[in-house]
């Protein structure tokens, strides 16, 4: 190791030293994420400006930061099932009516279909008034390998798009080995593992009903290990500011910044309407009678989080607890909304993105952008983005998905792989929120019938405007 990359890395101990001593003025977790979000982004950029996005000492350090980012987010997947699990059999065992499951779930489902077909609209006239354009794209040899790449992958998600390939997709989400879905080790295994949860809460719930003395016994034990996990995401979720100044490290210096300038029109435009529809979210919260500052205050560490590591599965524990804890909603709703939302209607993914894609391809395609061809659009990303489940991949897969559908090659995808982090983060944060908001408004649409669950969920307790 040189020696600069030792000096990086006593610069690196040091910030985590800083963040140690915030920690210990008994500093919000809120602001220690920020100062960890601002420290990370600093460093990564010193090391992109000072030795290159790739070049040796740049990597050397990452091997070590990493370290600490990617244990970070191991520990992160490790709690994801053991939380959903039990938190789910625990959630059921307090609902009296096993029909007001399926009343959450529908109006779960519901809600992240249509806020994505909102985000979709987004994409589309943002991309319209930006003039995007596919033909514009220079192909270098990264891009043409990830296209010959995408091509390959294409058939692994043939039918999702149409009712064709729900059938099997459907079939996925009933796990034939829990012990193997609990290992995550299929792409709809966190689906599997809440039907399992709730199939195995409403059996204890029937036992409790026929057997005072075993209903107490399960209760206790469910209760107590419940107690014991929440314990421990409460542990992980306390090392959050280190794990985004490392994962913060990594992006920034790990980023092209000529790939960036190059696209730059696509990345303005990617963000401009992921605000947006971060404005629909906020004005959705607002219609409920919520305080709009006070509720991003309570999700911005999880969206932080969110946005550093690019992933909605990995950010589950925390979108459960800020759910329950932060913001008063049930945790049947906070279960399935987090575990949905991490697979099912991603506004970012499986909304704004291939919506963009499919209006940057249509003119190199002859097609024109009008009305018919945006409510086929807009329909084909409301199935497929429920389909996207079935496949790993997010972004990608959901432009597997509906490009195809509408007759259009994939290979404008691999075309923008050189930014795609970058969007990626801010994709995967309007995801998780979206997966919040649907905890709000189901909230309020079903809080009535979950009033024996906890006196003060039938409304979310977040601050009034």
């Amino acid at each position: 190791m040189s020696a600069f990359a030792i000096v990086n890395l006593i610069l690196f101990t040091a910030l985590l030293s800083f963040l140690y001593q915030l920690a210990r003025r008994d500093m919000g977790l809120s602001r220690r994420v920020l100062a960890g979000l601002i420290a990370g982004s600093l460093f990564g950029f010193y090391l992109q400006v000072v030795f290159g996005y790739s070049g040796v000492v740049t990597e050397q350090t990452l091997n070590w930061t990493n370290v600490i980012a990617n244990s970070y987010v191991n520990l992160l997947r490790l709690i994801i099932m053991p939380l959903i699990l039990i938190t789910m059999i625990a959630a059921v065992l307090r609902v009296e009516e096993i029909k007001s499951l399926g009343k959450i779930g529908g109006c779960v489902v519901g809600i992240l279909i249509g806020t994505t077909m909102v985000a979709a609209l987004i994409g589309i006239m943002m991309a319209t008034i930006f003039g995007l354009n596919a033909g514009d794209l220079v192909a270098g040899t990264q891009e043409l390998a990830r296209a010959e790449s995408l091509q390959a992958r294409q058939g692994s998600v043939a039918g999702l798009g149409t009712l064709q390939g729900w059938p099997n997709l459907l079939v996925s989400f009933v796990s034939s080995n829990i012990f193997r879905d609990l290992t995550d080790a299929r792409d709809t295994s966190i689906i599997a593992v809440v039907i399992f949860g709730l199939l195995f809460g409403i059996a204890a719930l029937l036992v409790c009903e026929e057997d005072k003395t075993h209903g107490e016994r399960i209760r206790s034990f469910v209760d107590t290990t419940q107690a014991v996990v929440m314990k421990l995401v409460k542990l992980v979720i306390n090392l959050t500011p280190y794990g985004v100044l490392a994962l913060m490290t990594r992006v920034i210096a790990g980023s092209d910044g000529n790939a960036i300038l190059t696209l730059i029109s696509f990345v303005i435009a990617s963000y401009i309407a992921i605000v947006i529809m971060f404005g629909v979210h906020a004005l959705l919260i607002s219609l409920l009678g919520v305080n709009i500052k006070s509720y991003f205050q309570k999700v911005w560490p999880v969206l932080t989080f969110a946005f550093v590591t690019r992933s909605s599965a990995a950010t589950i524990p925390l979108t459960i607890r800020a759910q329950i804890e932060e913001l008063q909603i049930p945790a049947p709703i906070a279960n399935i909304t987090a575990s949905f939302g991490a697979t099912i209607g991603q506004n970012g993914c499986a909304g704004i993105y291939p919506a963009m894609l499919a209006v940057m391809v249509a003119p190199t395609m002859g097609v024109d952008v009008d009305i018919s061809f945006i409510a086929s659009l807009v329909v084909i990303i409301a199935i497929g983005s429920f389909g996207i489940a079935g496949v790993g991949g997010g972004a990608t897969a959901a432009a597997l998905v509906v490009l195809p559908a509408m007759g259009f090659p994939v290979t404008v995808a691999a075309l923008l792989i050189s930014i795609e982090p970058l969007i990626d983060m801010a994709r995967t944060a309007l995801n998780v929120n979206g997966a919040i908001t649907t905890g709000l408004i189901t909230t309020r649409f079903l809080g009535a019938e979950l009033e024996g669950h906890a006196p003060e969920l039938a409304a979310p307790a977040v601050g009034k405007n």
